[in-house]
């Protein structure tokens, strides 16, 4: 035996052990879960899911449509074109003109108020009711120069009063303010039909109420002249028709 036989140790050659896979612990079988875990495939899988939440929390959420949009924005942009007429359906060739039936009057007075009127029931008991609120004015006739009152109401513009101011018809105030008037009226014709009526008018402070006597009375005065005049134009030309007649038997008698 030589000398290198004794001097060099001895190598021992490695075991390789071989990897088994799992046993089922305590009988139970193993899971498809467990296998894949084994070579990794388990570990991606859940990776996968994660990212998958992590897409759908909302500023990925709102990356994705903001891009979205802005891509489709690119892609459907419309093309120019020149303008575009319609011709309209129905062609309004006329003005519609409304008729108030003011045309041949002008306005000499005009004042804010409310107007009531006195109503009663079948038992006899009477009470005031609003008859409106608007805008009373006098109206003066251009050609015979008669004055009537008109009052209209806000925003509908129906007429709560159309009526003269004639001799006969008093004003008065009322017991209960000092800035209202009242009076009774023989033919009034805003219903359409003439009616005898009570009416009070209130309006904003007693200054008003003032001005609003001095223009009635001044109306009533006018109006007074007026259908004297008319009264006497009808008389004279009543007393002039029997004469006429007369000449008319007359010439018939020497012819």
């Amino acid at each position: 035996m030589s000398s290198t036989d004794n001097t060099e140790p001895k190598v021992e050659e490695p075991k390789v052990e071989e990897t088994k896979p799992a046993e089922a612990t305590e009988g139970k079988p193993l899971t498809s879960s467990s296998v894949f875990s084994m070579f990794g495939g388990g570990a991606k899988k859940e990776k996968k899911e994660d990212e998958d939440r992590g897409d759908n929390s909302g500023s990925a959420k709102a990356q994705r449509d903001a891009a979205a949009a802005a891509k489709g924005d690119d892609e459907e942009v419309a093309p120019e074109s020149d303008d575009v007429h319609f011709e309209p359906v129905h062609k309004l060739t006329e003005k519609v003109k409304t008729v108030t039936h003011e045309e041949s009057e002008e306005e000499v007075f005009n004042m804010r108020c409310k107007m009531f009127r006195f109503t009663q029931d079948n038992e006899g008991k009477g009470e005031w009711k609003e008859r409106g609120t608007g805008p009373l004015r006098l109206l003066k006739h251009k050609e015979n120069g008669k004055i009537r009152l008109v009052m209209r109401r806000d925003k509908t513009l129906k007429v709560c009063a159309n009526h003269y101011i004639t001799p006969d018809m008093t004003i008065a105030p009322m017991s209960t303010s000092d800035r209202a008037w009242l009076w009774n009226v023989g033919a009034d014709v805003s219903e359409g039909e003439p009616e005898a009526i009570t009416v009070s008018v209130r309006v904003a402070n007693a200054e008003n109420a003032q001005q609003f006597k001095e223009a009635w009375l001044k109306a009533q005065k006018e109006n007074e002249i007026q259908f004297a005049q008319a009264k006497g134009e009808t008389e004279a030309e009543a007393e002039a028709k029997p004469e006429e007649s007369k000449a008319e038997q007359k010439k018939e008698e020497t012819s």
